[in-house]
């Protein structure tokens, strides 16, 4: 099993499906790491040689931002549209969408499972 960025590559999968395993890699980012490292995109994992996956490892370094280092990018982008309390920030803040989605009827992803309030018992006499 190749091992690229800290991710287990499966080996049974053609090499353009396998990269995407990586977080920061999808479709075409893989395919142009592949053509850049001249690797047939049909080719799967364990027919790759270790010359293969030297290059891949090369390329996906110098020219990419991948896994942990992208994630706490994410996070310090998010962090900071909350620090300056921008549009963006307080929906982040308060759990809701945040890309004019409308929220009376759904929006079930970001705000979680629905509570019922129950109405208020009227006084008896």
């Amino acid at each position: 099993m190749a091992r690229i960025a800290g991710v287990d590559i499966p080996d049974n999968k053609r090499g353009l499906i396998a990269l995407t395993y990586i977080y920061g890699i999808g479709n075409s980012r893989s395919k142009k790491i592949l053509e850049k490292a001249n690797i047939d995109l049909n080719i799967k994992v364990k027919d790759w040689t270790d010359e293969h996956v030297a290059s891949i490892r090369g390329i996906i370094s110098d020219d990419f931002t991948i896994e942990g280092e992208l994630r706490s990018e994410t996070q310090m982008n998010i962090k900071r549209l909350m620090d300056i309390a921008s549009y963006r920030g307080i929906r982040h803040r308060i759990g809701l969408p945040l890309r004019g989605q409308n929220t009376k009827n759904n929006a079930r992803t970001r705000r979680g499972k629905k509570t019922t309030i129950a109405g208020k018992k009227k006084a008896t006499r």
